[in-house]
């Protein structure tokens, strides 16, 4: 057994150390006060005891032979260093401990600061629907992306990462999107839980990366309608022949995907309850999908003719209308800048920015693919019914003039010419 303080222990090698298995505490020399302790079980770990300010204290430096001896060795001597320095080892080791522990206890997710800021300001909305409408859109566009990371963690290559996918296509919700997120990490900031500059702030910064929103407006031919726009065109697309416009009115009233809607059939469709089910071998997802059918979706099923030979709701000339028909409905309207499939994205905007409903209703909607636990609700069906209110909103907002309430245009109730 080595020696205790006040005499200096041989200093013993690897091979030594190594064949130490009684139960005791053994100085291995190489640096005062350094040894092994044995206990009774057989563990063996280092101890470096030292006289500090008139007091005996051991720190413990690991297991063997986890820690090696010359580790062992080598954190002695910087131990030493610090005693000789009038620093309490132990107690620096506690302080930093302490402060690791409050800086973890600070650290705040994105989303929570989300959260946070969205209850600071509580008394400041205009309404609780402008307050959803904030945590739609930063839950539909950033929260995927940043939602979990440590709020400090957010610098401005993940700031792009958000804005970069929709702010050529979807420039006026990307532009909020960014003035929103600019507001929660100044926040964060303000609280602590990041450092001041700001990733998302745009003069002198991000409009040195992103171009901005007058010269994509300017040169930009969108996919995608503006929502604002929606009641007008609506109103015109009631005017056009065909079951190509019909079917595309229906398509938009029901935010559903042009094929689901071409190939839709009647034995489909239960009208009496306003409920259409898609077989899950005819969804993108490859699972069965209930849409629910506002009053103003049911109207126009109700204009179509029952055809013989037939059970698509939506007959071409010969067979399934093709998806250039809605195309060339759009075409006739002198709206070759818009697509089909881009009304499911006018949809989303729509119900992010003018809505208080949660986005997993408007992913179920669209019939997107969706998180277990939601995935759960969904099977139970509990959330249909707020599905149905969503798209009895959607249809009356389709309905409204230049998207300003009270100038209601009433749908055409057409009949069934092919085109």
């Amino acid at each position: 057994m080595g020696t205790m303080m006040g005499r200096k222990a041989k200093e013993l090698s690897a091979l030594e150390v190594n064949r130490l298995s009684k139960a005791g505490m053994y100085f291995v020399g190489g640096v005062d006060g350094l040894a092994l302790q044995v206990s009774g079980a057989g563990a063996r770990s280092w101890i470096l005891r030292k006289m500090i300010a008139g007091k005996r204290r051991d720190m413990g430096l690991g297991g063997f032979p986890d820690v090696t001896l010359a580790g062992a060795r080598e954190k002695a001597r910087q131990i030493r260093e610090l005693v000789d320095q009038g620093i309490d080892p132990i107690e620096d080791r506690r302080a930093k401990r302490a402060a690791l522990a409050a800086e973890r206890a600070k650290a705040m997710t994105f989303s929570q600061c989300v959260t946070a800021y969205l209850d600071a300001h509580g008394d400041s909305w205009k309404n609780a629907k402008h307050r959803q409408q904030w945590a739609n859109t930063l839950d539909t566009y950033a929260n995927p992306i940043i939602g979990n990371l440590n709020v400090a963690a957010v610098d401005t290559g993940l700031v792009l990462k958000v804005l970069e996918p929709i702010w050529k296509t979807k420039t006026e919700t990307a532009s909020r999107l960014r003035g929103r997120i600019e507001n929660i990490l100044s926040w964060a900031a303000v609280r602590g839980y990041r450092q001041v500059e700001n990733p998302a702030r745009w003069k002198g910064h991000l409009d040195k990366l992103l171009a901005s929103r007058s010269k994509i407006q300017q040169v930009a031919h969108h996919a995608a309608l503006p929502y604002a726009e929606l009641g007008s065109f609506m109103a015109d697309l009631a005017k056009m022949d065909g079951m190509g416009a019909r079917a595309l009115e229906f398509a938009i009233l029901c935010a559903s995907r042009s094929g689901e809607v071409r190939g839709a059939t009647w034995n489909e469709i239960d009208l009496s309850a306003g409920v259409w089910s898609i077989p899950a071998e005819r969804m993108k997802a490859k699972r069965e999908h209930r849409v629910p059918l506002s009053s103003k979706a049911v109207s126009l099923l109700n204009t179509l003719p029952r055809l013989d030979g037939t059970e698509l709701v939506f007959p071409g000339t010969s067979g399934q209308l093709s998806n250039m028909s809605l195309t060339a409905v759009l075409r006739r309207m002198s709206r070759g800048d818009l697509t089909a499939h881009g009304f499911r994205s006018t949809f989303r905007d729509w119900a992010a920015e003018q809505t208080a409903y949660p986005s997993e209703v408007v992913e179920m909607a669209l019939a997107h693919t969706i998180g277990n636990k939601v995935e759960a609700a969904y099977r139970r069906g509990d959330l249909f019914d707020k599905r149905r209110r969503l798209m009895d909103d959607w249809a009356k907002y389709c309905g409204t003039a230049r998207g300003v309430v009270g100038e209601v245009v009433a749908l055409r109730k057409q009949g069934a010419s092919n085109g």
